[in-house]
C-alpha cells in the first residue's frame, strides 16, 4: 500500500508516495527522476546503484525507502556544487576512468565515501573499498588513478 514518505536527497526534502518496502533505487529513478543512480543486478552485488547514506556508500537497490526516511542521501546528481564537479567526478573525467560509463556513478559514489572516511588511501585501500563495484570494461587501473588524483586535489583544496 502506497504511503507518503519524506526523504532528504541532495540536501532537499521530497515526499514520495510508494510502498514502504519499495527499494530506494526505484523511488529515486521512478518517483524523483534521479536516473544517475543505475539499476545493475538488483542484488547489491555490482555497485551501480551506490548512493551515500549519511556519508557512507550504500546499495540503494537493497534499502527499503522506509529505512531511508531519516537519513541524508546523496546521489551522483548531488555531488556537483555551484557549477563545479566534485573532485572525484573531475578526476574520473581527467583520467578517462570509464568507457561505457554504466558503473561510473557507483564507482564515484563509493570513491567519495572512501575519501570522506580516509582522505589518504593507499592503492590497496582504494582497490579494497571498490571490491563491490564491477566495471565490465576493466578500467580499474584508471579508476584507482582517478581516486588517487581526487584525494590529492581534495587535500590541496580542502573540498570534500
Amino acid at each position: 500500500m502506497a504511503k507518503p514518505i519524506e526523504l532528504e536527497i541532495n540536501y532537499k526534502r521530497y515526499v514520495v508516495s510508494c510502498d514502504p518496502e519499495t527499494p530506494l533505487l526505484t523511488a529515486l529513478r521512478e518517483e524523483l527522476g534521479l536516473t544517475g543512480t543505475k539499476y545493475g543486478c538488483g542484488e547489491g552485488q555490482c555497485g551501480a546503484c551506490t548512493v551515500l547514506m549519511d556519508g557512507a556508500p550504500r546499495r540503494s537497490c537493497q534499502i527499503p525507502v522506509s529505512a531511508a526516511s531519516k537519513k541524508s542521501i546523496t546521489t551522483i546528481e548531488g555531488l556537483e556544487q555551484g557549477g563545479h564537479l566534485h573532485p572525484v567526478q573531475q578526476a574520473f573525467l581527467d583520467a578517462g576512468a570509464f568507457q561505457c560509463a554504466y558503473c561510473t556513478s557507483g564507482m564515484i559514489m563509493s570513491s567519495v565515501g572512501l575519501l570522506k572516511a580516509n582522505p589518504r588511501p593507499a592503492s590497496a585501500e582504494i582497490i579494497q573499498s571498490l571490491q563491490g563495484n564491477i566495471c565490465r570494461c576493466g578500467t580499474y587501473p584508471r579508476i584507482v588513478e582517478a581516486v588517487q588524483q581526487a584525494a590529492k586535489t581534495i587535500l590541496e583544496s580542502g573540498r570534500g
